[in-house]
């Protein structure tokens, strides 16, 4: 007879190790991949790891490489070197049919000749289960999705968003260990994207199942990823949370591709500042040097409007004055629902062109409009400077 036997923890001794701990174990790795076609490569020494749960999106132009990355995960186009390791499994080699994953593409791929719930049952019958239990898993399905009613329609009855909601009940059908979204949603109109990117996250966090998304949509990626990874011909830019990638982009090609931005081009001062225009702005210069030329970057939305005169504000009610505070004449203003997005021209800039956007009680607050001269202070942790041609 076997015993069972007491472990007993081992204590960690230090931070680190207390850190490590809890550090989630990776599910998939990918190391040193690359695909070529003939002299193109797609894929460049990409290595990534991700953790069990997470949800991943890669983000990137159309080009980029992040759908033929999608694609070696899966198997469907083998990387020419490189490994991938799922739960410790090297799977860099295995045909796509023995790779522990479900898939939903753009274009839903459903059965047209088959109803709701035979295009559900599809995978499971595959798999040898009995009857009753395929019928009772794609009952659980269709609820879990919200269309328990439509099982014995066809696809081309069903809505785009409905159909996308099939295709992922179809997906996810053999509770895979891997989760691919292949751009589910872009077939679909603007209002029922956004309801059912929150309906995707929403049983993603339920299931827990380890996600890739591959979208171009930024507002997207930022909405419902753990981490998005950055690509721009077939390399990485950046990975991180999406606060991380709009906050701190690394790079400017991640600052210019995640929302907005104005660029100027600049040359490095000395004591934190750089020049714009010939005129001086503080900013964080660390890593750069006095006559570096430079790339200065700031959002629309960081952008702050002062009104008419904040110098003359009262010592009380504001105790420094703003840096970086310039005169700015109102040329453009579009309203854009929830903000004015706004177009300054500011002698200080060297009359280049300034787009900030503004609230709506902002603009009320300070009697913003076309053609009126006001002072908007560019704050100095969200002035970014990248190397000229980065």
């Amino acid at each position: 007879m076997r015993h069972a036997m007491s472990i007993e923890p081992t204590p960690v001794s230090n931070a680190r190790g207390a850190e490590e701990a809890h550090t989630p174990s990776p599910y998939l790795e990918i190391t040193d991949l690359w695909k070529s076609y003939g002299d193109f490569v797609a894929l460049r020494d990409i290595s990534l790891t991700i953790a069990k749960g997470e949800f991943i999106c890669f983000l990137g132009p159309s080009g980029c490489g992040k759908t033929t990355l999608l694609r070696a995960i899966a198997g469907l186009d083998l990387q020419t070197h490189g490994t991938i390791l799922q739960g410790n499994r090297n799977i860099s080699t295995l045909p796509a049919s023995r790779r522990d994953y479900g898939i939903v593409f753009q274009s839903y791929a459903l059965f047209p000749n088959l109803t709701i719930e035979q295009n559900i049952a599809f995978g499971l019958e595959n798999t040898g289960r009995p009857k009753p239990e395929i019928a009772s898993r794609v009952a659980e399905l269709l609820a879990m999705v919200g269309l328990s009613a439509q099982g014995k329609k066809y696809p081309a009855q069903l809505s785009g968003g409905q159909q996308q909601r099939i295709a992922l009940a179809r997906a996810i059908a053999i509770s895979p260990g891997l989760l691919l979204l292949d751009e589910p949603l872009s077939a679909l109109d603007a209002k029922v994207r956004v309801h059912l990117r929150h309906e995707i996250k929403a049983l993603q966090r339920k299931l827990g199942v380890t996600t890739i998304m591959v979208t171009h949509d930024q507002e997207e990626a930022l909405a419902m990823a753990d981490r998005i990874v950055v690509m721009n011909h077939g390399v990485i830019e950046q990975v991180g949370s999406p606060t991380e990638i709009y906050r701190h982009p690394r790079t400017l090609f991640v600052a210019d591709f995640i929302g907005e931005t104005n660029q100027f081009p600049g040359k490095v001062l000395p004591d934190g500042q750089i020049e714009i225009g010939h005129s001086a702005f503080c900013c964080a210069t660390e890593g750069f040097a006095a006559d570096d030329i430079v790339t200065a970057v700031v959002r629309p939305v960081d952008i702050i409007p002062h009104g008419a005169d904040a110098h003359a504000v009262n010592a009380v009610d504001r105790p420094a004055t703003p840096q970086n505070l310039i005169d700015a004449e109102v040329r453009e203003m579009e309203f854009l629902g929830m903000f004015w997005r706004t177009r300054l021209t500011a002698p200080r800039l060297g009359e280049r062109s300034l787009v900030a956007d503004f609230s709506v009680n902002a603009v009320r607050r300070l009697s913003i409009e076309t053609g009126a001269v006001i002072q908007v202070e560019i704050p100095r942790e969200r002035l970014l400077l990248f190397p000229r041609g980065a």
